[in-house]
């Protein structure tokens, strides 16, 4: 799929649903063999230009996430690949039990996507944030996770989802900040080197990364260098990548989700068997839920700020 330079700049400031959109969209026009499906939020999905044009390929099963699971499984059955959408918290844990069985255990070929996860639906308090969605997905066997980190990843993220044959989850969480001004290569469970450092390495995943940058350029003012890495598919987690960061004096995983469960589990988990690791600092929503507010005010209310981030990191680093 060719994206041109001045749709990485329009999808970035659409936000994360409306690139996704976007990028069904178009890749739809150039492929047309899958289906998109939504939980009654078509036009919240970033979906109202695909479903004005191609009704035939949109499926709205209303306000019932474990049905849409069940109707995409249907679909599913001959291969046909399935974008499955709704917020985050309902199609991670609402339908958890038909994702477990349709996805996981029948490995039908669903794309489930997670809308507004993170601390995306700011306003709209606990019930809409999505803290628990990379946790409950990670334990699905035979899930593959991906969390893309701006609306060129997204782009490329939807058509590698859909070229790859098996489940997978899709989690869209906050921010519009672009990443990736140019064309890239995609792989899933390959990560992205973004930034390079020698004293420590940064692993983020989402649209936090945008975060992590800036506390990266923070510390490198103070003497700290360091390596960012974009680990955009958390399951499964690119190996070679984490065995190159043993000599770290000490690695930092940052996250828009809960401290249990998610990216930071899942590196702590890959290193706790190995004979030589480096120490880590898990950043992430310290296991509460936050007050609503604005997405600024919620990043600072959970220590992800730029500002929040380097300080954790220099208490840490210092400590040796």
């Amino acid at each position: 799929m060719e994206i041109k330079k001045s749709e990485i700049t329009r999808w970035a400031a659409m936000g994360p649903r409306a690139a996704f959109g976007m990028a069904v969209l178009k890749l739809y026009e150039e492929e047309p063999d899958f289906f998109v499906m939504s939980a009654d939020l078509g036009s919240s999905s970033g979906l109202a230009r695909f479903y004005s044009k191609y009704p035939d390929a949109f499926v709205n099963v209303g306000i019932a996430e474990q049905n849409l699971i069940g109707v995409a499984a249907g679909l599913a059955k001959d291969g046909t690949p399935v974008f499955a959408t709704s917020f985050a918290p309902f199609i991670s844990m609402r339908a958890s039990e038909q994702i477990r069985m349709n996805m996981g255990y029948m490995s039908l070929n669903i794309k489930a996507v997670g809308l507004g996860s993170g601390l995306a639906m700011n306003t709209l308090g606990a019930s809409h944030f999505g803290l628990e969605d990379m946790a409950v997905m990670r334990t699905i066997p035979g899930m593959t996770v991906l969390c893309p980190s701006d609306g060129l990843q997204i782009a490329k993220c939807v058509e590698a989802s859909k070229h790859y044959d098996g489940p997978v989850y899709i989690r869209l969480s906050g921010g519009a900040d672009i990443i990736y001004e140019d064309d890239f290569d995609y792989e899933i469970g390959k990560a992205i080197i973004t930034k390079q450092g020698n004293d420590v390495a940064f692993i983020a995943t989402g649209s936090i990364i945008s975060q992590t940058l800036k506390a990266a350029d923070l510390l490198e003012e103070k003497g700290i260098t360091c390596k960012v890495i974009d680990m955009h598919t958390v399951k499964p987690l690119d190996k070679d990548i984490l065995n190159s960061l043993t000599e770290y004096k000490l690695i930092v995983t940052v996250e828009e989700h809960n401290i249990f469960g998610g990216l930071g589990s899942a590196v702590a988990e890959y290193y706790a068997n190995r004979k030589e690791r480096p120490r880590q600092l898990m950043l992430g929503v310290n296991d509460f839920y936050p007050h609503p507010g604005k997405y600024e005010y919620l990043l600072n209310e959970c220590g992800l700020t730029p500002e929040k981030i380097s300080e954790r990191v220099m208490e840490t680093y210092a400590e040796g």
